[in-house]
C-alpha cells in the first residue's frame, strides 16, 4: 500500500511538473495569465508557469499573409469590378493582441476587407487602374492606423486582380485604338510638317547660292541616268527659259 501510494504520489507529481513546463520557440512568444490578471509575456525559451493559477496563450510574431477574397466593388465613376488583394501584418505587441480584440486575425482582414472597399469606392477606374501604388499605401496606411491599438502591425496590402466587364473591356480596347490612330495621325502630320520645312529651307539654299540649282540639275540627271531607260525627263529652271527669250517682256 505504501509503495502504491508513493507511486501515485509520483505520477501526480510528475503530471503536475509537465502541465508547468512550457518551451516558446524564437518567433513566439507567452502572454501569461495568473489568476485572471495579465502577467506579462514571456519567451522564447524554456520558463515555468504555475498550475491551476496561471494559463499561457501563444502568439506567432512571424508575418503572416492572408488573400482577401475578390470583392465586387462600384468605383466612384459607376464602374462595377471586381478586386482582390494581399495583407501581410505582424504581431508587435503580443499583450495587446490578446487583450485589445478578440480573434486578432479575424479582426485584420475584416478590417482590410471593409477598407479595400471603402478606398476603391472613392477612386475612380483610371485612378484604380493607372494608380495602383498609390492606392495601396492609403489602404495599407488606413488599416495600420486601425489596428494598431490592437498591436498590430500592417506592412503592406497589396491590389493583386482588377477584374472588369466585358462591355467594358471592349469599351476601353476601341479607346485605345482610337488614340493609338490619333497619334499615328499626328505623327504623320508633323513629319509632313518637317518636310515641308526642310524643302523650304534648301530651295532657299539653291536660290541664293549661285549656280546651286544648276549643280542640283546635274545630280538629278545622273541620277536619272543611272538606271536603264528610254525617256530621261530634264527639268529647266524658270531662269533658263527667261535667258532663251521664253521669258514675259515687259
Amino acid at each position: 500500500m505504501a509503495l502504491d501510494l508513493l507511486i501515485g504520489i509520483i505520477v501526480i507529481l510528475l503530471i503536475i511538473l509537465s502541465s508547468a513546463i512550457r518551451v516558446v520557440k524564437e518567433y513566439e512568444r507567452g502572454v501569461i495569465f495568473r489568476l485572471g490578471r495579465l502577467v506579462g509575456a514571456r519567451g522564447p525559451g524554456l520558463f515555468f508557469i504555475i498550475p491551476i493559477f496561471e494559463m499561457m496563450v501563444k502568439i506567432d510574431l512571424r508575418t503572416v499573409t492572408f488573400d482577401v477574397p475578390p470583392q465586387e466593388v462600384i468605383t466612384k465613376d459607376n464602374v462595377t469590378t471586381k478586386v482582390n488583394a494581399v495583407v501581410y501584418y505582424r504581431v508587435m505587441d503580443p499583450e495587446k493582441a490578446v487583450t485589445q480584440v478578440e480573434h486578432y486575425a479575424l479582426a485584420t482582414s475584416q478590417m482590410a476587407v471593409t477598407t479595400l472597399r471603402g478606398v476603391i469606392g472613392q477612386s475612380e477606374l483610371d485612378e484604380l487602374l493607372s494608380e495602383r501604388e498609390k492606392i495601396n499605401k492609403k489602404i495599407q496606411h488606413i488599416v495600420d492606423e486601425a489596428t494598431d491599438p490592437w498591436g498590430i502591425k500592417v506592412s503592406a496590402i497589396e491590389i493583386k486582380d482588377v477584374e472588369l466587364p466585358k462591355e467594358m473591356q471592349r469599351a476601353m480596347a476601341s479607346q485605345a485604338e482610337a488614340e493609338r490612330n490619333r497619334r499615328a495621325r499626328v505623327i504623320n502630320a508633323e513629319g509632313e510638317f518637317q518636310a515641308a520645312q526642310k524643302l523650304s529651307e534648301a530651295a532657299e539654299v539653291l536660290n541664293k547660292t549661285k549656280g546651286g540649282m544648276f549643280i542640283r540639275t546635274l545630280e538629278m540627271i545622273r541620277d536619272a541616268t543611272e538606271e536603264k531607260a528610254t525617256t530621261v525627263v530634264i527639268p529647266i529652271p524658270v531662269n533658263w527659259m527667261e535667258a532663251f527669250g521664253g521669258g514675259k517682256k515687259d
